[in-house]
C-alpha cells in the first residue's frame, strides 16, 4: 500500500493579522518577521489519515511538497511523524503558479514516482481539503482530474480494504459514505483527527533521511507549462480590506420608545 500525501508550507495561521504586510508591487504577502512557516493544518490532517492507513495495512507513505529550500523543513517535520519518504519540487519555474499549474506539477511528480523503484506505483493520494493561505480547495480535485483517477472531498474518515477506500465525507445536510475504487484521491478535513506529535525516535530518523529534490526538467515539464507561465488565472490585486464602522446611540426614556425610534431610524436608512 503506497500512499502519497501532498503538503504545503504556509505562514503560521496563528500569526496576528496585524503582523502581515502586502507587497503591492508583486501582489505577495510579506511574512511576519520571527515567525517560522508551518505545514498547512489540513495538510497535517492528510498526513495523519495516511499514517492511520499505514498503521492498519502497512506499506509506505510519501510526502510531496512544492516550494523552495525552506519547504524541506515541512517535509522533515512530516517524516518525523512517520512518513517514509519526502519529495521536494524546487525550481524557479514553479513560482507564482495558480491552482492549475500547481496541480499539473504535482501530477507530473506523482506519475514519476510510479516509474521510480524508490517509490513505486501509488494506491492512494491524499491532500488537505484546502490550504490556510488561499482557502481555494482546487488543487486536490484538479490533481485527480489530471491523473485520471476518481476522487472525493472533505473526508472525515477513510478505511481501505480490497482495492477500495470507503470514505465518510461531510455534506450540507449530514454525511455521505462513498466507496472509491483505488487508485484514487481524497481530500481530508480536520475531523479525521488531530495530527500525531513527532517522537524523539522519529525526529532522529527523519534527520538521517534524504529528501529527494526534483525540478521541472526531472518531471519532463517545460518552464512554459508551470508556475506563472502555466497558470490560467492572474491575480490582479492583493490587499487588506479596510472596514469602517460607525455606531449611533438611540436615546429614550423607555424600552418601547427606544424601539420605535430605532425602527424609524432603520426605515430612514432604508434598512427596513
Amino acid at each position: 500500500m503506497h500512499t502519497i500525501v501532498c503538503i504545503k508550507q504556509v505562514p503560521d495561521p496563528e500569526t496576528p493579522s496585524a503582523s502581515f504586510r502586502i507587497d503591492t508591487a508583486t501582489n505577495k504577502v510579506i511574512p511576519a518577521q520571527g515567525i517560522a512557516p508551518v505545514v498547512d493544518p489540513y495538510g497535517e490532517n492528510a498526513v495523519e489519515a495516511a499514517l492511520q492507513v499505514k498503521d492498519k495495512l502497512g506499506g509506505t507513505v510519501t510526502a510531496i511538497s512544492m516550494g523552495d529550500k525552506a519547504a524541506r523543513e515541512a517535509l522533515k517535520h512530516v517524516m518525523s511523524m512517520g512518513v517514509d519518504e519526502g519529495i521536494l519540487l524546487d525550481d524557479p519555474a514553479f513560482q507564482d503558479g495558480d491552482s492549475y499549474a500547481t496541480a499539473r506539477t504535482l501530477a507530473a511528480a506523482i506519475q514519476k514516482t510510479a516509474d521510480d523503484p524508490k517509490f513505486g506505483p501509488f494506491d492512494l493520494v491524499l491532500c488537505g481539503r484546502q490550504s490556510s493561505d488561499t482557502d481555494m480547495g482546487q488543487v486536490g480535485p484538479g490533481l485527480a482530474e489530471l491523473l485520471g483517477i476518481p476522487s472525493t472531498t472533505i473526508a472525515l474518515k477513510i478505511e481501505v480494504s480490497d482495492g477500495t477506500a470507503r470514505v465518510e465525507r461531510i455534506a450540507e445536510d449530514g454525511r455521505d459514505v462513498i466507496d472509491l475504487t483505488l487508485p484514487g484521491l481524497v481530500t481530508i478535513s480536520n475531523e479525521v483527527g488531530s495530527p500525531r506529535y513527532p517522537t524523539l525516535r522519529g525526529i532522529m530518523a527523519a534527520a538521517k533521511k534524504e529528501v529527494t529534490t526534483w525540478g521541472a526538467a526531472d518531471l519532463g515539464l517545460s518552464p512554459s507549462d508551470v508556475g506563472r507561465n502555466g497558470s490560467r488565472q492572474r491575480l490582479r490585486r492583493l490587499f487588506i480590506p479596510v472596514r469602517d464602522s460607525k455606531c449611533e446611540m438611540i436615546e429614550a426614556d423607555t424600552i418601547p420608545e427606544a424601539a420605535v425610534k430605532l425602527a424609524l431610524r432603520l426605515r430612514e436608512a432604508k434598512i427596513i
